[in-house]
C-alpha cells in the first residue's frame, strides 16, 4: 500500500499525470467486456470484503516492504545503516515459520462477519512470494524458508481454497514493482527510491526480462490457483508513460537547468504491458476484474481510495481499502477501531456507492490478534439483523441526512440507516429525515422487527414513530435500519 507523494508533485501544475488516479476524482473507463461488467455488478452486490497483508516482515511487526525503501517518507527506512538493515530484512524468510496458520478459521470468522470476498497479498513490493512460483526461490515454499516443509506451505492456495469453501469471491493482490528482482532493483546500482534503479533506455533487455518475469508470475496465479475473481495490482508508479509525457519532462528539465535549479529526474516508462497481461489472464479466468490501482485507464475496473472515504456519492464502481487497526501489516501492539466505528464506516461507504475492503494483518505465527476476531463477531451480529440494507443495494446522490445514511435496493426499496452516537443505546422515540419522500401508502418497518411503523409527513419531513418496546430493546447495536417499501420519486 502507500501510494505516497510523487517527487514530481509540483509538476502537476503543468500536466495532469496518471500517478494520482487512485484518487476518487479520477476518471473511470467502463470495461467493454460484458463478462467483466457482469462480475463487477456481482461484486457491487456483496459490499464487504477482507484484505490481508502478510509476509516475513510480520516477525518484526514493521510496515510491509516499505522499510527497505530509501525514500524520505515516514513509512520508509528510518534507521542509520540502510545496507545492513536491508540485508537483515532479506534474511527474514529464514525464520518465517507460521505453524499456527489456519485459513479455515479466518474464512469462518470473515463469513460470520458478513464479508463476501477476500483479497490476499500473494506478493508485496519486497518481492517475497507467498505462493509456489517457479520464477524465484524467494518464496514461502522455497528451501530457505522453514515453513516450506509444512503441508500448508503454499499459503495462497490454502487461503483461496478455504475462502472459496465459504462461498467467497477471491482476489489476488500482486505488486508490480519487485524490489528483490535483479531486473527491477539491479544490485549494480543504489536504490534511491521505489522506482526501477537503472536507465531502461540504456538497458531495454534487462527491463524486458522484468516484464517477462512479471507476466510469468501472474500467469502462474491465474493458471494454478483455481477460480479467481479479482486481480488487484498495486504499485501504481510502475506504469506506461503517456505519449506526450517524455517530451514534456525533457522540456521541463531544460527549463530547470536554464533557470539554475539543476537536473530534475525524468520519470521512466515503466511499462510492464498490463494490456497484454490482462488479456492473458482473462483467457484463463473469463470475466476477471482487473484493478490496476492508480493507473487511470481501461485496466482499473474499479477505483480504490486508500484509508479514506470519499465525501460524496460516486457514480462508478469503487472500494475503500482501509485497515481495521492502524497498520496494513501485523503490529504487536495494534489498536483496532471499535465495532461502532467499523459499522458506521461500512454504512457510510455503501451509501456513497462503494464497497469496503477491511484489512487485517496476520502475525508471524499465522494468527490474528483476538481483538480482530472480536470486532468481526460484533459486525456479524449487526449484519445478521441489518444485511438487507447493505447487500444488493446501491448508493445514492442524496446519501445522507444528518445521522442517516441511505441505500437503495434493486427492488425499489429504500433503506435509512440511523447512525447512533457512541453513547446512544436507546432508539429515539421519533426518527426524522427529509432527504427522501415515501409514497403515500409506503410500508415502513425497522429491520429486526416484523410489524410496520406508523409514520406521517409534516411539511418536508418524514416522521416515524418508534414504539417504546423497540426503543428500549433495539434489534442491534450502533446503528438501526429503516426499510421504506416505495418512495415518491427516484431518490437520485
Amino acid at each position: 500500500m502507500h501510494l505516497g507523494r510523487s517527487i514530481f508533485q509540483w509538476l502537476f501544475l503543468f500536466i495532469p499525470l496518471n500517478l494520482n488516479a487512485q484518487d476518487h476524482q479520477a476518471r473511470y473507463f467502463p470495461p467493454e467486456d460484458a463478462l467483466v461488467r457482469q462480475k463487477i455488478d456481482q461484486w457491487q452486490d456483496i459490499k464487504f470484503g477482507l484484505l490481508m497483508h502478510w509476509g516475513p516482515y510480520s516477525q518484526w511487526g514493521v510496515v510491509e516492504s516499505w522499510s527497505i525503501c530509501a525514500e524520505d517518507e515516514p513509512w520508509c527506512f528510518q534507521g542509520t545503516d540502510y545496507v545492513r538493515y536491508k540485508q537483515d530484512y532479506e534474511q527474514l524468510p529464514a525464520t518465517f515459520n507460521p505453524e499456527r496458520f489456519d485459513p479455515a478459521k479466518w474464512a469462518r470468522a470473515a463469513r460470520d462477519a458478513g464479508m463476501k470476498y477476500v483479497v490476499f497479498t500473494t506478493k508485496h513490493h519486497d518481492g517475497f512470494c507467498m505462493f509456489n512460483t517457479k520464477t524465484t526461490d524467494y518464496k514461502i515454499t522455497g528451501p530457505g524458508c522453514p515453513f516450506s516443509n509444512n503441508a500448508k506451505a503454499d499459503v495462497t492456495r490454502e487461503i483461496f481454497n478455504a475462502f472459496r469453501t465459504e462461498g467467497f469471491m477471491v482476489g489476488a493482490y500482486f505488486s508490480k514493482p519487485d524490489w528483490h528482482s535483479e531486473y527491477f532493483w539491479w544490485p549494480k546500482f543504489a536504490t534511491p527510491d521505489r522506482n526501477v534503479n537503472y536507465d531502461i533506455s540504456k538497458h531495454p533487455d534487462r527491463w524486458q526480462k522484468f516484464v517477462e518475469f512479471t507476466r510469468a508470475q501472474i500467469n502462474e496465479l491465474v493458471t494454478n490457483y483455481g477460480k479467481l475473481d479479482i486481480l488487484w495490482l498495486d504499485g501504481g508508479w510502475v506504469q506506461a508513460l503517456r505519449p506526450e509525457e517524455p517530451l514534456f519532462f525533457q522540456k521541463m528539465n531544460a527549463l530547470s537547468l536554464e533557470q539554475g535549479y539543476g537536473q530534475i529526474r525524468i520519470p521512466q516508462n515503466q511499462d510492464v504491458e498490463i494490456d497484454s497481461i490482462a488479456s492473458m489472464a482473462r483467457q484463463k479466468q473469463p470475466g476477471l476484474i482487473v484493478v490496476d490501482r492508480a493507473v487511470e485507464g481501461k485496466n482499473q475496473n474499479y477505483l480504490t481510495p486508500e484509508q479514506t472515504v470519499p465525501s460524496t456519492y460516486l457514480p462508478y464502481p469503487w472500494e475503500t481499502c482501509m485497515t481495521m487497526g492502524g497498520n496494513w501489516s501485523y503490529n504487536f501492539h495494534e489498536q483496532y477501531k471499535s465495532a461502532w466505528q467499523l459499522i458506521h464506516l461500512l454504512a457510510d461507504v455503501v451509501s456513497k456507492g462503494g464497497n469496503l475492503l477491511l484489512n487485517i494483518g496476520p502475525g508471524p505465527d499465522g494468527q490474528w490478534h483476538q481483538e480482530a476476531y472480536d470486532r468481526l463477531v460484533e459486525i456479524g451480529n449487526w449484519m445478521k439483523v441489518n444485511h438487507e440494507g447493505i447487500y444488493n443495494t446501491r448508493g445514492m446522490k442524496k446519501f445522507a441526512d444528518g445521522s442517516f445514511r441511505f441505500t437503495r435496493g434493486k427492488d425499489g426499496k429504500l433503506y435509512a440507516i440511523y447512525l447512533a452516537s457512541e453513547s446512544e443505546e436507546m432508539i429515539p422515540s421519533e426518527l426524522v429525515f427529509s432527504a427522501i419522500k415515501p409514497q403515500k401508502n409506503a410500508r415502513i418497518r425497522m429491520l429486526g422487527y416484523d410489524h410496520l411503523l406508523k409514520w406521517k409527513m409534516q411539511g418536508n419531513e418524514v416522521r416515524i414513530a418508534v414504539p417504546k418496546i423497540m426503543q428500549i430493546n433495539p434489534p442491534s447495536r450502533y446503528a438501526w435500519v429503516i426499510s421504506v417499501s416505495a418512495v415518491q420519486e427516484n431518490p437520485d
